[in-house]
């Protein structure tokens, strides 16, 4: 029997790319920096993704992709900019602020509440995530959150997973699903832990063998299945 769910927040209960998008735009916008097309948010997005894949290898800090990525893609664009620290500080504020739920998350998270335990484990940063999890309502249905800032590793390094039991307490592996969109950060940590692992497959990546995925689905309604 399941008894805990771990939800990753970005790609999974909130569609990130449309936050993202919004985020970018205005960011830029509020610094004169011009406007910002479709094609200038997909060279951002992918410089963006890249660096975040490099913080869960542990080649990058957090820090270092904060700013990294900006830098990348100011140099692409031909961008003369300096203050990156006041820059990213306002995208964080504006990431928080859009809310969008992917497949009625919110009310699969409210139907399970009481059922099972729950919890956000995000390597998002600090000041969006509380953002998104308080303008969304989330956190008042998550009996706790986690996020990498505060714990200090992570995913999809078993330090994190490790920080988390040691807050929820000593669960059997398979009473706890971690439910999340990214391989590498949310199936890889799931397998680190020994937990049981549901990848919310949304047709952009592909498994690789060596992962141990329990559960594969489209729509997080099969949560509530899985669950029973």
């Amino acid at each position: 029997m399941i008894k805990v769910i771990l939800w990753d927040i970005d790609g999974t209960v909130l569609d990130f790319i449309a936050a993202e998008k919004e985020a970018i735009r205005s960011t830029l916008a509020h610094f004169d920096l011009g406007e910002v097309t479709d094609e200038d948010i997909k060279d951002y997005s992918a410089i963006n993704k890249s660096y975040w894949k490099r913080l869960e290898t542990g080649e990058l800090t957090k820090p270092q992709i904060l700013k990294g990525r900006f830098v990348d893609f100011f140099k692409l664009k031909g961008i003369k900019f300096e203050d990156f620290d006041a820059l990213n500080a306002e995208y964080q504020v504006r990431l928080g602020d859009t809310i969008c739920f992917f497949d009625d998350s919110f009310n699969i998270i409210k139907a399970l509440k009481g059922k099972v335990k729950q919890y956000a484990v995000t390597n998002g940063t600090k000041v969006a995530q509380d953002r998104k999890l308080t303008k969304s309502g989330l956190i008042d249905l998550f009996d706790g959150v986690f996020i990498s800032e505060e714990v200090g590793a992570e995913k999809p390094s078993q330090i994190f997973f490790d920080k988390v039991f040691d807050t929820i307490g000593q669960y059997e592996k398979e009473e706890v699903l971690i439910v999340g969109d990214s391989l590498s950060s949310d199936m890889l940590g799931g397998n680190n832990a020994g937990i049981l692992c549901c990848w919310y497959d949304r047709g952009i990546d592909q498994p690789p063998h060596n992962l141990k995925i329990d559960y594969r689905i489209g729509d997080l309604h099969k949560v509530l299945d899985i669950i029973g």
